[in-house]
């Protein structure tokens, strides 16, 4: 029987139960004795073991039962060991990497070596990173090649050439015969390498390789102990998929959701007939409703369609505390994470990209925020028509001044201009590209990397970044976000005789203002709403238009921008519109400014603008 056509679902289905175990395990190390989790993860690996056997995967599957046969020992005490839980996590990582060269059909690494040591083993029991080979030593090579690589078998004979030259080379699979042979199609490529060299200087010859889509090296053969190496590499190749935990190609659908579907689609078919009906017969009346009832049916689907691409924010937010167990256990620091509203939903694409900058900013919070005992709590909850994720810790804070004269240090701004920024926008600063106040590079932090991808992530999403921090006391970071980024209401409104749109989400209020309700200070004009003092922009100036000549009344939109409130003034409010929002094609996806475009129901194209990102390249 052909099982290749349920490999997807074997793939998604196995990271749900290994997501699962992770947590599990991570929970279980503070309550050894809780039997109802030693129970739950009996069966997950009971789970995974069965649908490995079914579909053949021979490996996976005498590791599920290994780590079922260790569970069971667990069940009849009724407690697990601090010990015990390091190794079945490094179990479970291994795990996850038999199911990653599942995925990427490879052949299934080399699980001796774990199952043969014993809980007591001082590798497993302490955790500690392997030692690099000794000169003469063996090491295990598998790559592949990135999908659009011209002639793939002339690549892998020149890659085999420079091994060569760090090592004898020996089991090469596909052989040399193979590769030079014409008309073959060789992408992946495995060997033994004996050399002196250790796996990161073999990852460090190949760095500068872009056509090499994934590389993996390691002792004799890919054993769990070389997780940390393999995930480090993976991240800067193709990012961690399994981080994201919601990238997989599938999701799982309420039949009672589908029964809504095949009843909507009956009503709109009806509908149809309805409106041909009332056409034909010049029925105006009737082709009125026609209409209205038309509108119904089609917001309750879209309402429906949104349901479907909804999944809890729990899905990415799950890895977390092993996350931070790992960094407290390699740091010496002492960390508790506290997760509220993860069961809140979102658009299934913004956790996507929302998966990598939220694991960033939850490792800076340890690693830069906690000096050596702390909490981090991670809330989430929605917020009209979106949703505010927050995270907090109660470490040492961000300094100020401290980012002023590292801006002036790296020529940013001049020591006025620095002292001129309000602490939100100095705060702000952190998200430059480059940027970091940390003297000392670690594996995590130090290297200016980051935030800046944090803040694209969330802005590319039509979300808000907002910092706030308290020397000594502790940070705040809010991601605002849409509920989803596909149809989304905004803000029409007239600029130069154009047309251009806002999202709803980033606005406070609208209204028109008469022309004597303008203060001013020095260069800056200010308008007093209710018991504020807002400062007043010009859309036309930001967007480089000509000034029109002043008028009476002024039409306002209030909005937030680095975390205060303004007054933009446009020519005219045109109204709100819901819009399918869309992409912009290259090489204008790359103009910061725009959050992409919408088609009206006249055929008119209008930019979704982002006031911030345009204010910030002024800056």
């Amino acid at each position: 029987m052909d099982m290749s056509k349920f490999k997807a679902m074997f793939l998604t289905e196995s990271a749900e139960h290994l997501r699962s175990m992770s947590t599990l395990l991570t929970a279980l190390e503070g309550q050894p004795q809780n039997r109802e989790g030693i129970d739950a993860l009996f069966r997950e690996a009971h789970s995974i073991k069965g649908m490995a056997a079914s579909m053949g995967y021979e490996r996976m599957a005498r590791l599920a039962h290994h780590l079922e046969d260790t569970l069971d020992g667990f069940r009849k005490q009724g407690e697990i060991s601090p010990a015990a839980v390091g190794r079945l996590l490094s179990g479970v990582d291994l795990l996850e990497d038999l199911r990653e060269d599942i995925s990427d059909n490879l052949p299934e690494r080399d699980i001796a070596e774990f199952i043969e040591q014993g809980p007591d083993h001082p590798a497993v029991a302490g955790e500690q990173t392997p030692e690099p080979p000794a000169a003469g030593g063996a090491l295990h090579v598998a790559l592949s090649l990135q999908d659009n690589v011209v002639a793939p078998a002339v690549r892998l004979l020149l890659i085999v050439k420079q091994l060569e030259v760090l090592g004898a080379v020996e089991q090469l699979s596909p052989d040399l015969e193979e590769l030079s042979a014409a008309g073959r199609d060789h992408r992946q490529l495995q060997l033994r390498l004996k050399t002196g060299l250790t796996p990161r200087d073999i990852e460090q010859a190949f760095a500068d390789y872009p056509e090499i889509s994934q590389l993996r090296v390691a002792a004799t053969a890919p054993a769990a102990a070389t997780r940390g190496q393999d995930r480090r590499r993976d991240d800067r190749r193709r990012g961690d998929r399994r981080q994201q935990g919601v990238a997989g190609a599938t999701v799982r659908v309420d039949t009672a959701l589908l029964d809504r579907f095949i009843n909507l689609t009956g009503e709109l078919v009806t509908n149809r007939h309805r409106l041909q009906t009332a056409l034909g017969a010049q029925n105006w009346r009737e082709l009125n409703e026609g209409l209205g009832q038309l509108g119904k049916l089609v917001q309750s689907l879209h309402g429906q369609v949104l349901q479907v691409r909804m999944t809890p924010v729990g899905s990415i937010t799950e890895r977390l505390p092993r996350v931070v167990r790992d960094l407290c256990r390699k740091n010496g620091k002492d960390v508790q994470l506290l997760i509220e509203g993860a069961e809140i939903e979102l658009d299934r694409t913004i956790l996507e990209e929302m998966a990598d900058p939220l694991m960033h900013l939850v490792r800076n919070a340890v690693d830069h925020g906690i000096v050596e005992q702390g909490t981090i709590q991670l809330r989430i909850w929605r917020e009209r028509s979106h949703v505010q994720i927050q995270i907090q810790d109660d470490g040492r804070g961000i300094d100020p001044q401290k980012i002023r004269q590292r801006a002036v240090e790296k020529g940013l701004l001049s020591a006025r201009q620095a002292q001129a920024l309000r602490t939100a926008e100095v705060l702000q600063l952190i998200c430059r590209p480059g940027f970091s106040t940390t003297e000392q590079v670690t594996e995590t932090s130090g290297r200016g990397v980051g935030m800046d991808v944090v803040k694209a992530a969330v802005e590319k999403l039509g979300g808000i970044l907002l910092i706030d921090s308290t020397l000594g006391r502790g940070s705040r970071i809010t991601m605002q976000l849409p509920l989803s980024v596909a149809i989304i209401r905004v803000l029409l409104l007239e600029c130069d005789g154009k047309l251009l749109a806002l999202p709803l989400s980033r606005i406070l209020q609208t209204r028109q203002i008469e022309r004597q309700e303008l203060r001013r200070s020095g260069k800056q004009l200010l308008i007093q709403l209710k018991d504020e003092t807002l400062p007043l922009l010009s859309l036309r100036k930001i967007l480089g238009m000509p000034v029109p000549p002043a008028a009476a009344r002024i039409s306002l939109v209030v909005m937030k921008l680095f975390g205060r409130k303004v007054g933009l003034a446009v020519d005219r409010l045109v109204g709100h519109r819901e819009v399918f929002v869309k992409k912009l094609p290259p090489p204008f996806d790359r103009l910061r400014g725009s959050n992409g475009g919408a088609v009206l129901g006249d055929g008119q194209v209008v930019f979704i603008l982002d006031v911030q990102s345009f204010l910030e390249r002024r800056r």
